[in-house]
């Protein structure tokens, strides 16, 4: 199976709110594949192969520098919400949840998760995209961006290719609401100066290609949206609703969203937060000896965005949702209080198993 892809450039040009059949079609589709599968496949002109391109170009070139350079963008006092979090820091929620735990096990081989024997290791940088609250209750998950000295173009190509993808989302998040039978603006209206990050990930394969190497352990996002470009190294693998296994393949020109925690919250459930992981695979081995005859990096970069409600938003089964039978499972939380449990878990917080 592969996912569908849907071009957004039709929907883009509608110019007032009457849909016709093919749009409203449209967003059913969206609806239904993040319904079943918790993840799609989009193209938007807005964000174009050689943006992704310029993106990873500047990603590689910092995850290259020494580890002491990089370190000095580290801030574990704001849970690593700005700046880099090195690798073996995040630790895999399949590591550490319990429940999780006993999910797995029950799955047919074939499709178990790979096994992490610790924390990641992998590299990420976040970056803040678009306006904050000037009144939160959640300062640290709305702090002031850190830039790493020597590299000029970084706020540039940063905000470029957050904005670009932060606009994708928006489309995505408008067309699903109307799929799902509620306002366009359900999920948007909730987003705005949300805490966004621009979060890619660098995963040193020179150090770390072995087949079987675990970049990122079975894991759901806690955010609403996650959107990436195409990575130069294959490696993702999700998991549909139906429990089947699947390794993602990311169309050049193409970009790929993932359904988070919050969307889950927000439609009782109806929309699940999808369950996935990166691992060297033998297709990424095969991308890492091309690289290496091409004198290209092997640095494995993931241009990933989380895309959040507002932190001080209340998450809570939205329209239709609400009366449903599981709606019960979702009670009302802020936004920023349940992201702040979820860091805790995964210990970006300081407090492993929490």
């Amino acid at each position: 199976m592969e996912l569908p892809v849907i071009d957004l450039a039709p929907y883009l040009e509608i110019c007032s709110d009457e849909l016709d059949s093919h749009i409203k079609s449209m967003c059913l589709e969206v609806s239904r594949t993040l319904r079943e599968t918790g993840a799609l496949l989009v193209k938007d002109p807005r964000c174009t192969a050689e943006d992704n391109d310029k993106f990873i170009d500047m990603m590689e070139k910092y995850f290259q520098q020494p580890e002491e350079f990089k370190r000095l963008q580290e801030r574990p006092h704001l849970h690593y919400q700005v700046g880099v979090t090195p690798e073996g820091v995040e630790v895999p929620r399949s590591l550490v949840d319990e429940e999780m735990k006993e999910k797995l096990k029950a799955m047919p081989k074939e499709y178990q998760p790979s096994s992490p024997s610790g924390p990641d290791p992998k590299w990420r940088y976040m970056w803040r995209v678009g306006p904050r609250p000037k009144i939160t209750c959640f300062k640290e998950l709305n702090s002031e961006p850190v830039i790493p000295e020597g590299f000029p173009e970084w706020k540039c190509t940063m905000d470029s290719w957050g904005y670009k993808m932060i606009s994708a989302v928006e489309s995505v998040a408008e067309m699903a609401a109307i799929g799902f039978g509620l306002s366009k603006d359900a999920f948007t209206s909730l987003m705005q100066q949300g805490p966004h990050l621009l979060a890619p990930t660098g995963s040193d394969l020179r150090r770390y290609g072995k087949e079987g190497t675990v970049f990122a352990g079975y894991h759901y996002d806690l955010n609403f949206l996650t959107i990436h470009g195409r990575s130069r190294f294959p490696g993702l693998s999700i998991w549909l609703r139906n429990g089947l296994k699947m390794e993602v393949k990311v169309p050049v020109g193409c970009l790929l969203i993932q359904a988070g925690k919050q969307i889950e919250w927000l439609t009782a459930g109806e929309c699940m937060a999808g369950m996935h992981e990166v691992v060297v695979t033998n297709r990424t081995t095969d991308a890492i000896k091309q690289a290496l005859e091409q004198n290209c990096s092997l640095w494995r970069v993931s241009s990933t965005l989380f895309a959040h409600i507002a932190s001080d938003a209340v998450l809570k089964p939205l329209g239709h949702f609400s009366d449903s039978s599981l709606a019960s499972k979702y009670p009302p939380i802020c936004a920023g209080e349940y992201v702040e449990q979820e860091l805790a878990v995964i210990n970006l917080k300081g407090n492993k198993g929490a």
